[in-house]
């Protein structure tokens, strides 16, 4: 097979060519700031705002509700450090505590390890071997420790799949009184999402991840959450996050918001019979494997393994030279020779953690494709075991 075959949408996806049509007007005939008051800057400003109500409707929330940013990176890092700057205020200056897991993506772990230098208390929750949250746990925290003043948990991991109980933590965080917010770089595109019925306060998303641009994306604040400006500046974003919009990407995010949710039943049913058929096959064929994750809360799209005996880079790089591109954990995390913490945290041991290798699935690959992939990936794993 001479073409490449692209198994690592999780880590990004191909912008649709709807997207990059409805992009082009916005990059050399309306380019007009939307800042201005005449009618050329009106046409990106009305632009920016149809994407906004675009996506708020695909998670039923208020446009108002909806802030765009540069990524899930930077929504996630408004949602912590404002949340915690806004608890210090309103309480005396008393230092809060953010409640989340070990299992998020470094942008949350990475933000929480500056906050803790800076004072705030961090606590991590425990999770199962699959990556699922013990809810037990989370009100016990809550309640023990007086001063949370954010729950953040991602709506589905990065790298294993496994989906949380979304629903359930945000009705223990109201009901407690604690600010939910959740990482849903992973979800949003993919999942039905309801911002309402599963009580969350604040939401991030990423463009890239669904088939829009790279370098666009949104936090979700819900409209009784007063958080504090990010971004100082301008009155841009209701005054919340300055700096003149790339309107180009906004509005390209709009569009594949709308794509994926008007595809998202169809194209969920047929990549998770690929899923389950490159799943089956390699689990079948190939000594030495586990699966890793949640098996029925879990993206349709994610298969990650664990292969005994081999390091998963090394496999990555291998199946590469085949044509297959792959991961071997969080695109973020390329390049360490680290174990994933992902796997640390539910309980992976490291001969087996280093050989994890991450297949996400997309509407565009084939059965075909896919029994090619584990022609390959037999033949790899069996070189470097040396058998």
């Amino acid at each position: 097979m001479s073409k490449m075959i692209y198994l690592d949408h999780a880590a990004t996806t191909r912008t649709l060519p709807e997207v990059t049509k409805a992009m082009e007007p916005y990059l050399d005939i309306y380019y007009g700031n939307p800042s201005t008051i005449y009618e050329f800057g009106e046409k990106s400003r009305d632009a920016i705002e149809h994407a906004r109500e675009t996506i708020a409707r695909t998670i039923h929330a208020r446009p108002e509700e909806i802030f765009f940013t540069s990524g899930g990176t930077e929504s996630d890092n408004w949602a912590l450090k404002e949340a915690v700057s806004h608890y210090e205020r309103t309480h005396e200056k008393e230092k809060g505590c953010i409640l989340t897991t070990p299992v998020e993506h470094h942008a949350i772990l990475n933000s929480c390890q500056e906050l803790e230098q800076m004072g705030c208390g961090i606590s991590f929750l425990k999770v199962d071997q699959t990556g699922r949250v013990i809810l037990k746990e989370v009100e016990q925290t809550i309640t023990e420790r007086k001063n949370v003043c954010l729950l953040s948990v991602m709506y589905a991991n990065n790298e294993i799949g496994t989906i949380e109980p979304i629903d359930e933590l945000g009705s223990l965080a109201r009901k407690l009184g604690v600010i939910f917010h959740t990482d849903a770089v992973q979800a949003y595109g993919h999942l039905p999402i309801h911002v309402g019925r599963d009580r969350i306060d604040m939401l991030s998303a990423s463009a890239h991840k669904f088939g829009g641009p790279k370098g666009v994306g949104f936090l979700y604040i819900r409209s009784k959450i007063n958080l504090p400006a990010f971004i100082h500046g301008g009155a841009q974003e209701s005054n919340r996050r300055a700096g003149t919009e790339n309107v180009p990407g906004i509005v390209g995010m709009g569009k594949a918001a709308e794509l994926a949710h008007k595809r998202m039943r169809m194209e969920n049913r047929k990549v998770r019979y690929l899923r389950d058929y490159l799943a089956y096959r390699i689990l079948q064929e190939i000594p030495d494997v586990i699966m890793t994750g949640n098996r029925k809360f879990r993206l349709f799209n994610n298969a990650s393994f664990c292969f005994k005996g081999i390091t998963g880079e090394a496999a990555a790089i291998l199946l590469d030279t085949q044509g297959i591109c792959v991961s071997s954990g969080s695109a973020c995390s390329t390049g360490s020779l680290e174990d994933s913490h992902v796997l640390t945290a539910i309980g992976i041991d490291s001969q087996w953690a280093q050989g994890a290798v991450r297949f996400t699935l997309g509407a565009e690959n084939t059965r075909e494709e896919i029994e090619y992939v584990v022609d390959k990936v037999k033949m790899v794993v069996a070189d470097m075991r040396g058998s």
